[in-house]
C-alpha cells in the first residue's frame, strides 16, 4: 500500500477545549487521541495565523521567512506596509520538498499560499485570497471542479467582526461544511501522498463567541442564546473529521494541529497613546476624537518611536539615517530599546496591578531577521490585552476593539494529535498526553514519515 500523510489544521483550536471542555462532544477526535499521542503545540513568536502556518510548513521561524505578521514594512518609510503573500516565501515548503521526492500533494486553505504557484499537486489558496476570479487554484481548471463539487465554497466569511452573531453562526457552519465537502472530494479523487488543509472557522468562532463560553471573560453572558455555539461548532468539526477518517486507508498517518490557541481578551492597550504619554511620540495636534494612526499626524522631528496595533504590539524606533526623519542615533538605539522594554513591562491596569507584559527583541528569538523586523515585539498583558494603534482615547486603556467586535486574543499553545503508521503508539504511550512540542516539529515529522532526509535548515525535530 502507498504511504500517505494527512494534516488537518483547525486554526486557533485551543487545547483546553479539545482536550478538556469539549472532549466528550468529540468522539472521533477522542478516538484519535486514544490511538496516538497528543499535547500542546507551542506556536511562533508572535502566535499569529500569518506567519504561523507557513512556519509550520517550512520549519523556519518568522525572522527566517521575513514575515512578522499580516502586514510588514516594505521599506523604512513610515507608511509602506504590505500584506504578505506566497511571493514572500523564499524557502521550500513541505509540498516543494515532497515534490522533489516525486510525491504529490493536496494543499487546501493553508495561509500564505495565494497566489497559487505551480507544484506537483493541487492547491486551493487561503482566506487571504481577494476573490474567486484570482489565481486561487492550481491547476487553474480546479476552480471549475470546485464550482461543481462545492458550489457554495467560501474562501472566508467577509465580515466576521460583527454584532450580527446569529447570521455569523450560520455562515461559520456553512463555510466549514463546504470546506470539508471539497476536502473529501479531493481526498477521494486525487492521487496524493501528502494532504494538508486548514479550516479558518474555528478562529472566527473564537473571536466572535468566546465571551459566551468563558466564565472569566469580563463580558460573560451566562444565559446567552449563544452559550452552546462554541460547543456545537466543535461538534461539527469532529463530525467532519470522522467523515474524513472514513475515507482513509490504514496506511495514512493523521495529524491534527492548530497554529496557536486562544484566550479571553481583557482589553486593549493604546500603544501610541502610551508612547505619547512617555515622551516617545509627538503628534502635530491632539485629536478631538478617536482617530486612526497615520504618519501624517506625527511630528517626526520630535518622535523617537511609534507602534502598530494588532493581537500583539510592534514598536518601531525612529532611527537617524534609517527612517526619513530619524532622530535616535545609532549609538543610542540600544539604550532607547532597553528603556522601552523596561517601561512596557511595567505597565499596570486601572487598579495598578502589573498586567505581565512581555517584550522581545527579534534578534533574540529568531535565527536571523530577514526584511524589516519590528524593533520590539510586545505581548501586552501576556496576550490578555491586544495592541490598539488608534489615537484620541485620552487613556492608554480601552475595552473596545478599534477593528470591530472581538472576544479573544491568541494564545501561545495550540494542539497536536498524531496517529503515526510508521511508528504507532503502543502500550504506555498510546493515548497519552505528551510533552509540549513545537510548531517547527511538524514538517520534520512529515518528512520522517516518508523516510526523507530532514534539511539541516529546519528548526524542529520529528516527534
Amino acid at each position: 500500500m502507498k504511504k500517505r500523510v494527512l494534516i488537518i489544521g483547525w486554526d486557533c483550536a485551543a487545547p483546553e477545549l479539545v482536550f478538556d471542555a469539549f472532549r466528550d462532544d468529540m468522539p472521533n477526535t477522542h478516538r484519535l487521541m486514544a490511538e496516538g499521542i497528543y499535547g500542546e503545540l507551542e506556536s511562533t513568536i508572535p502566535p499569529i495565523t500569518v506567519p504561523a502556518w507557513m512556519c509550520m510548513m517550512t520549519s523556519r521561524d518568522p525572522g527566517e521567512l521575513g514575515i512578522y505578521g499580516f502586514r510588514n514594512r516594505k521599506d523604512y518609510s513610515y507608511d509602506a506596509l504590505t500584506i504578505a503573500n506566497a511571493h514572500a516565501i523564499k524557502v521550500p515548503t513541505l509540498w516543494n520538498l515532497l515534490g522533489q521526492a516525486e510525491k504529490k500533494s493536496v494543499v487546501l486553505g493553508v495561509p500564505l499560499t495565494y497566489p497559487a504557484k505551480p507544484f506537483p499537486g493541487w492547491m486551493v489558496t487561503s482566506f487571504l485570497t481577494p476573490n474567486r476570479n484570482s489565481q486561487w487554484t492550481f491547476p487553474r481548471r480546479l476552480s471549475r471542479e470546485i464550482t461543481q463539487v462545492a458550489s457554495d465554497y467560501m474562501i472566508d466569511i467577509p465580515n466576521f467582526r460583527t454584532d450580527r452573531r446569529t447570521e455569523l453562526e450560520q455562515q461559520l457552519l456553512k463555510m466549514t461544511t463546504e470546506r470539508f465537502k471539497l476536502a473529501r472530494h479531493l481526498l477521494q479523487t486525487k492521487d496524493w501522498d501528502f494532504f494538508t488543509m486548514v479550516e479558518m472557522g474555528s478562529d472566527r468562532l473564537h473571536h466572535a463567541f468566546w465571551r459566551f463560553w468563558d466564565k472569566t471573560h469580563r463580558e460573560y453572558e451566562p444565559n446567552s442564546p449563544f452559550s452552546e455555539t462554541m460547543r456545537n461548532y466543535y461538534r461539527r468539526l469532529d463530525t467532519e473529521l470522522g467523515e474524513m477518517l472514513a475515507c482513509l486507508d490504514e496506511d495514512t498517518t493523521v495529524i491534527i494541529v492548530s497554529d496557536h490557541g486562544a484566550k479571553r481578551m481583557d482589553g486593549g492597550i493604546c500603544v501610541n497613546e502610551w508612547l505619547q504619554k512617555h515622551g516617545y511620540l509627538t503628534l502635530k495636534s491632539e485629536p478631538q476624537e478617536r482617530t486612526r494612526w497615520t504618519p501624517d499626524i506625527v511630528d517626526w522631528e520630535k518622535t523617537k518611536a511609534w507602534g502598530e496595533g494588532g493581537y500583539y504590539g510592534r514598536i518601531f524606533i525612529n532611527v537617524e539615517d534609517r527612517e526619513p526623519h530619524g532622530i535616535v542615533s545609532a549609538k543610542d538605539y540600544e539604550s532607547v530599546r532597553n528603556e522601552l522594554k523596561v517601561q512596557l513591562e511595567a505597565i499596570v491596569d486601572e487598579e495598578q496591578h502589573n498586567i505581565g507584559t512581555r517584550v522581545f527583541k527579534p534578534e533574540a528569538v529568531y535565527r536571523e531577521c530577514r526584511n524589516i523586523a519590528p524593533d520590539l515585539i510586545v505581548y501586552f498583558g501576556n496576550l490578555f490585552w491586544r495592541s490598539v494603534g488608534s489615537v484620541g482615547y485620552n487613556s492608554i486603556y480601552t475595552y473596545e476593539n478599534d477593528t470591530g467586535p472581538d472576544d479573544c486574543n491568541h494564545a501561545e499553545m495550540g494542539i497536536y494529535i498524531l496517529k503515526s503508521v510508521s511508528q504507532p503508539a503502543v502500550g504506555a504511550t498510546s493515548g497519552s498526553h505528551h510533552s509540549v512540542k513545537s510548531i517547527y516539529d511538524i514538517a520534520p515529522t512529515v518528512l520522517n514519515e516518508f523516510g526523507i532526509d530532514i534539511p539541516e535548515e529546519m528548526q524542529g525535530q520529528p516527534m
